[in-house]
């Protein structure tokens, strides 16, 4: 177990997380424990449209829920892959809630923000049989994944189109989110969101106001792929500037890679982000 760990380790340090060797390996090394978990739930018409459940192999009754959605550019991932989140969150105490949501080619912005909207209402509607609380819900996001978090939990549209509000949840987090990126200089990227088209509202940022959620800010300070500068730190300037509750943090000895990974119950050591994260949550998104 040991040597798998360090191989965990090293394969994230030296690859990128959307291939699949990296993420088999961190699951491999991250154990189901004292969880459990219900696979393969329908939430739409589309065959992407599918999500899993982890909680405390103990049960759980109305226990906080956090909905997290992987990044990969939106052009690649899958829930399997991020089974090591769900079962570190809920080795915590938490039901948590995995979606698919569709990738490009398949669609470009803002379908998966629709998909995103829909998985949340399965979950308001559903949770409750999960021992999951409805009414203390929590978004969650990595990278891509950050950002369709951040826009359900700032821009009300998405959540309009089910008869919600943003309000319906008690925070969001994010980790390595890009939340201000126009113009959109990614070539991946760059066809997803219909660039040079790209609306401004788009962008997370463009949606911050004083009735906005509570966020958990985390990124890698040497981050490659996303500036934690313009995105994290603009990101949280922009909330504390509408007084909204934020907490930004910045780790050492991470990527935007093994920032993620480092929720795995093998690789915390990487960084205390499932601390971060689990003291959020537990603190009503800071409000006590």
């Amino acid at each position: 177990m040991t040597k798998l760990i360090y191989c965990a380790a090293a394969v994230l340090f030296a690859g990128a997380i959307a291939a699949c060797s990296p993420l088999t390996v961190v699951n491999a090394v991250s154990p189901a424990g004292a969880v459990q978990a219900t696979a393969s739930i329908r939430y739409g018409g589309d065959p992407r449209n599918m999500l899993d459940v982890y909680q405390p192999a103990a049960g759980a009754k109305n226990a906080p829920v956090i909905v997290f959605f992987y990044g990969g550019n939106w052009v690649s991932g899958k829930r399997d892959d991020y089974a090591f989140v769900g079962r570190a969150l809920a080795a915590r105490g938490f039901v948590v809630v995995v979606p698919d949501y569709r990738l490009y080619p398949q669609v470009r912005y803002p379908e998966f923000l629709i998909d995103g909207a829909d998985a949340l209402a399965w979950t308001a509607r559903e949770i409750a049989a999960h021992g999951g609380d409805p009414n203390n819900i929590f978004l969650m996001g990595h990278s891509a994944g950050a950002y369709n978090a951040a826009m359900l939990a700032l821009d009300a549209r998405w959540l309009g189109k089910q008869g919600l509000k943003p309000d319906m949840l008690r925070g969001w987090i994010g980790l390595a989110g890009p939340y201000d990126f126009l113009p959109v200089q990614n070539r991946t990227t760059q066809p997803v969101f219909s660039a040079p088209n790209t609306p401004p509202d788009s962008q997370p940022l463009y949606h911050v106001n004083a009735a906005s959620l509570p966020a958990l800010l985390i990124a890698a300070k040497e981050d490659s792929l996303v500036n934690p500068t313009r995105n994290t730190g603009g990101m949280a300037a922009k909330l504390r500037t509408a007084q909204v509750p934020v907490r930004e943090v910045y780790y050492d000895g991470v990527t935007h890679t093994t920032l993620v990974a480092s929720l795995s119950s093998a690789l915390q050591k990487l960084a205390p982000t499932l601390d971060a994260v689990e003291a959020f949550v537990r603190s009503d998104g800071g409000r006590k």
